[in-house]
């Protein structure tokens, strides 16, 4: 596990530590990661089985660094919470929402408060990775983009300390960025990233 520094731009207010598993330089080149792209399943056509052994990898990968954060943080009463999917929930398969049952099992295993649910889709988004493809509607990021398109918990956010998750996190896409001001608006005490890929482009 290597720390980062999210640093502060248009949508983030402040700098935030993060924390990511490995590097990602894309899918199919050699060493990367290619269990996460198994796992977001993008075109629901992955077969259960690969996908059952890339959650297990990212599992295995969560149950490792979430209890060395939370040490190395100082966390109380931690919140573990996933990044929403673009699209609402209810237009995803749930063999689509892997990496989200992945997060909540952790939660359960590691004896800590679920929050996979405190962040809900409600509008769509465009899938920022996905290019030239149809049916890819909703805005791009923007400020605000996740308060706009999301319920937020504010009840279960405020005044605790959260470590935001997702599955790849690339600079200058933004959406982590305003996922956590949004956590930061609603009352969250301290908000600390974790992801388990960091993206590193192939020069």
């Amino acid at each position: 596990m290597e720390k980062f520094l999210i640093e502060k731009n248009t949508f983030l207010s402040k700098e935030i530590t993060g924390y990511y598993n490995t590097i990602f330089t894309g899918f199919k080149n050699e060493g990367n990661p290619d269990f996460i792209n198994i796992l977001k399943n993008t075109f629901n056509t992955e077969k259960c089985i690969n996908l059952i052994e890339a959650q297990k990898e990212v599992i295995k990968r969560l149950e490792k660094d979430i209890p060395q954060i939370i040490e190395k943080e100082n966390l109380n009463n931690c919140i573990c919470i996933n990044v929403p999917r673009a699209k609402i929930e209810s237009k995803y398969s749930y063999s689509q929402l892997f990496f989200k049952d992945a997060v909540s099992r952790v939660n359960k295993k590691l004896q800590l408060i679920d929050g996979t649910n405190f962040i809900k889709r409600i509008k769509d988004t465009k899938t920022t990775h996905l290019k030239n493809v149809a049916k890819n509607e909703g805005p791009l990021p923007y400020v605000g983009i996740t308060k706009d398109t999301c319920e937020i918990d504010r009840k279960n956010i405020e005044g605790n300390d959260i470590i935001l998750i997702d599955d790849v996190y690339t600079k200058t896409v933004n959406i982590d960025e305003d996922c956590i001001q949004a956590l930061l608006d609603n009352g969250a005490r301290k908000v600390i990233f974790y992801s388990i890929g960091f993206t590193r482009r192939i020069k």
